[in-house]
């Protein structure tokens, strides 16, 4: 069973930076595309970024780009979302998904496996 695990959540201040990873089990991860979302309270989980199998194609929701970077090891069957200049919207849990889809995707039904979550709180 696939199984992901995310980490790296904090409570920063206003434009500080986090790195969170999502680790992926099994040795079907480089076929996978991977995406990160995020949900607040009482809001619906929404789509933050993607990345292809081999990390040469990336997409980001617009209000992250510039200041989010994904990338991917697939030799440590790893994602890692670089935030920088955070501020207080970004505040949220941040799930990793995976999905054995062709292509990226913003819609969280075409993801199959998901991890619990980790939180990022920013502060003003």
């Amino acid at each position: 069973q696939v199984q992901v695990v995310e980490s790296g959540g904090g409570a920063v201040q206003a434009g500080d930076s986090l790195n969170l990873s999502c680790v992926v089990s099994g040795q079907m991860f480089s076929t996978y595309i991977i995406a990160w979302f995020r949900q607040t309270s009482g809001k619906e989980r929404e789509y933050v970024t993607a990345i292809n199998w081999n990390g040469g194609r990336t997409d980001y929701v617009d209000s992250v780009k510039g200041r989010f970077t994904i990338s991917r090891d697939n030799a440590k069957n790893t994602v890692y979302l670089q935030m920088n200049t955070l501020n207080p919207e970004d505040t949220a849990v941040y799930y990793c998904a995976a999905t054995t889809y062709p292509d990226m995707s913003t819609s969280l039904g075409a993801y199959d496996y998901w991890g619990q979550g980790t939180r990022v709180t920013v502060s003003s």
